[in-house]
């Protein structure tokens, strides 16, 4: 046997079951990453229809209760550096001013666009957060995407666009606020990843820094941005103790969701999080469907099962580029081995003079 063969069968023998020890633990990981925050994203949803309704408890105040979901988790982050549950690592503060500032924009911006444009332009402009998001990761990382993952995110968008596009009218007033909107969402969801590795800080750790920022500026600027919306102002509304439970109930499900969020894209990638995200809205139709009497037509269903088909071959896909890219990192690590591995037993090998049989140390 080699001396390369002997240090490869003993190095693999070594790392293997490290390595799948590895795998499982972030395969098992990225999987409650996710389920966290469909689980979390679904049941606020169903809480905020049940806050928000005519036949609930009509709390239109959408950024104002969103002011109070990033009070109560700036609360939970405080709570947690105070008892050594997390640390709190240094960021600057105008990186953390322009991302509360963008993450601002894209809430308020929804909102408007919501108010301002038909449900099916509006589910028009969250469907292009994809493609937007794609480009914007190729303009400033020189992100590559694969034929396979292009197929599988054109495939979701047809199946998502399919079960909620219906009527589609534009206006220009709308249509600038569903672009801020699109844009300042696609470039938050792509700083959360990119503050994250840049210094080092973990996804519970850069939310406790962004969550007070925003509740502050989403608690002064809220009922001014809802008088607009509704024409009703907050400090008129009557809380009831049902109100005030569904608020609460909303708040808690909002922390897990914002926890989650951060999680899933430091994890994976701004793409893949709008990708599978999407998987939300899948659920959010059956449980209407099961739970509000909701309408389920045979249109719903079959986008329904195309944006599922797309968004299993997109896991695929993204697993498949993996695989590659570890299998070229591999090769090459391997080829440098072997390199370092043959100088190494030619300078230590006894040279042998073939003509008169000498050995030459």
């Amino acid at each position: 046997m080699s001396l390369l063969q002997s240090l490869e069968g003993k190095n693999k023998n070594n790392s293997v079951a490290p390595m799948e020890e590895e795998k499982a633990s972030s395969s098992v990981s990225d999987v409650g990453a996710w389920a966290m925050n469909v689980i979390s994203s679904v049941g606020l949803i169903m809480a905020n229809k049940q806050l928000m309704s005519p036949s609930g408890y009509s709390f239109g105040f959408a950024t104002s209760l969103t002011g109070f979901h990033f009070a109560v988790t700036a609360l939970v982050g405080l709570i947690s550096n105070a008892t050594g549950f997390s640390t709190s690592k240094h960021v600057p503060l105008w990186e953390l001013l322009w991302f509360s500032v963008v993450a601002n924009m894209s809430i308020t911006g929804m909102n408007f666009s919501l108010m301002l444009n038909s449900v099916g332009f509006y589910q028009i402009s969250k469907l292009s957060m994809i493609p937007v998001v794609c480009v914007l990761e190729w303009l400033l990382h020189s992100k590559q995407y694969s034929k396979e993952v292009k197929s599988a995110v054109v495939v979701v968008v047809l199946g998502v666009g399919v079960c909620t596009v219906t009527d589609v009218n534009i206006n220009a007033k709308g249509f600038v606020c569903a672009c801020v909107a699109v844009l300042s969402t696609s470039v938050q969801q792509i700083a959360i990843g990119s503050l994250q590795k840049k210094y080092s800080i973990n996804s519970f750790e850069l939310l406790s820094k962004t969550a007070p920022m925003q509740a502050i500026s989403l608690l002064l600027l809220g009922p001014f941005v809802d008088y607009c919306l509704n024409g009703h102002s907050i400090t008129k509304y009557s809380f009831s103790s049902g109100a005030i439970l569904f608020i609460l109930l909303s708040c808690t499900l909002a922390v897990f969701c914002n926890v989650s969020q951060y999680l899933c894209i430091g994890r994976f990638s701004a793409v893949s999080f709008q990708v599978l995200g999407h998987m939300k809205t899948v659920a959010v139709l059956t449980l209407g469907w099961l739970l509000f009497d909701s309408e389920l037509t045979l249109k719903n269903i079959l986008g329904m099962t195309m944006a599922v088909i797309g968004m299993v071959v997109y896991s695929w896909a993204v697993e498949v580029g993996k695989a590659k890219s570890k299998l070229a990192n591999a090769k090459l690590s391997l080829t440098e081995e072997e390199i370092r591995l043959l100088k190494e037993g030619v300078e230590n090998m006894p040279v042998k003079d073939v003509e008169i049989g000498a050995v030459k140390t």
